[in-house]
């Protein structure tokens, strides 16, 4: 039995890329750092309107909140609040005020699609291991064993009342999950969520030029030094990240692509990839190859969620979620490379 990692590391996954104008003798050269071991990605972030001596600090504290936050929402950091949950036997837990109102977005995203993105997928996940070395098509048997785990309703959450002067993000609440085979696995939405974080804290130090980049999750922070907009690239989905279909042009925005080709793996001359339907247990089928999302600053983890959401729910289907929703547009690319855009999107197509 032979296995392809197509895609060896989401270092490799990150569907956009940022083209930016040359800086001119009057302008700041970016202070931009990477690093590739944080968030299972390749994550960057760049200052254009500051000086190395105050950006370079900055966008290391930036990488320690990272940091911060991974380990609380991680499920596979010992430790964490999500393992926590996950090892407890259905008994209540007491989670930070990140983990709590990430499960909290999850649930809301859950009944929006209808229970198609479910946080409580941990198990299902964990066996088709993806972003492992190895990963290889489970048996029937534990797939059908970890669908029935399955259901974000099961999940409980009990807030403690401000009692004290603790900051807002110092509250804890108890979460459980009734099923104690169920497991919570935040991977859909936490990304978007700590590059919301990160961008409001690069805002509080003062940055009004700068993009934050944590594989995929793109937040454009003001426009470029010059006034002008960001152009954000698109991709060519399976491409050797040469290839752009186009692009968007945004200030201060949110831009989150999701494609198949990120996490997948070929076995028996079968493509699967990592966007699982929980009703077989199985990668969903549908006629979405890649989705770009654009939304307002601070809706980073609201696009996560809805682009995995979309690629689940095909082109159709998904187009019309996004244009009910406020703020939010999309453009897709189906299986044949073709772009179809919601109504309130503009995107500069290279063809």
């Amino acid at each position: 039995m032979k296995i392809c990692k197509l895609l060896a590391s989401l270092a490799l996954c990150t569907a956009l890329i940022i083209s930016q104008t040359a800086c001119t003798a009057k302008e700041k050269e970016p202070i931009s750092d990477t690093q590739y071991d944080l968030l299972n990605t390749t994550c960057t972030i760049t200052i254009y309107d500051m000086k190395e001596t105050d950006a370079q600090p900055i966008i290391d504290e930036a990488f320690e909140l990272c940091k911060e936050y991974e380990k609380k929402l991680s499920k596979t950091i010992e430790g964490s609040d999500v393992y926590k949950i996950n090892h407890n036997n259905g008994q209540p837990v007491s989670v930070s005020e990140p983990t709590n109102f990430l499960i909290q977005k999850g649930t809301y995203y859950g009944a929006l699609s209808k229970g198609r993105f479910d946080i409580t997928v941990g198990r299902l996940s964990n066996l088709w291991n993806f972003s492992g070395d190895n990963p290889t098509v489970p048996s029937q048997e534990a797939i059908q064993d970890a669908v029935r785990s399955i259901d974000y309703t099961k999940i409980h959450i009990e807030e403690k009342s401000k009692t004290d002067n603790k900051p807002q993000k110092d509250l804890v609440s108890n979460v459980w999950i009734d099923n104690p085979k169920a497991e919570i696995d935040l991977g859909g939405i936490a990304k978007g969520y700590i590059a919301d974080r990160v961008s409001d804290f690069l805002v509080e130090k003062g940055a009004k030029s700068a993009i934050v980049n944590l594989g995929g999750n793109i937040v454009a922070i003001g426009s470029k030094p010059d006034g002008s907009p960001w152009n954000i690239g698109v991709e060519k989905p399976f491409s050797d990240r040469s290839e752009i279909l186009g692009a968007v042009e945004v200030k201060n925005k949110t831009v989150v692509t999701s494609g198949i080709y990120e996490r997948m793996f070929e076995e028996n001359g079968v493509l699967y990839h990592h966007i699982l339907d929980i009703t077989t247990g199985y990668p969903a089928e549908s006629d979405v190859e890649a989705v770009t999302l654009v939304a307002d600053f601070g809706k980073s983890v609201d696009c996560d969620a809805l682009s995995t959401i979309c690629l689940m729910l095909g082109i159709q289907e998904g187009a019309k979620l996004i244009e009910s929703i406020d703020g939010v547009e999309a453009c897709f690319v189906d299986k044949s490379g073709n772009i179809i855009a919601t109504s309130g999107m503009t995107f500069n197509s290279v063809k």
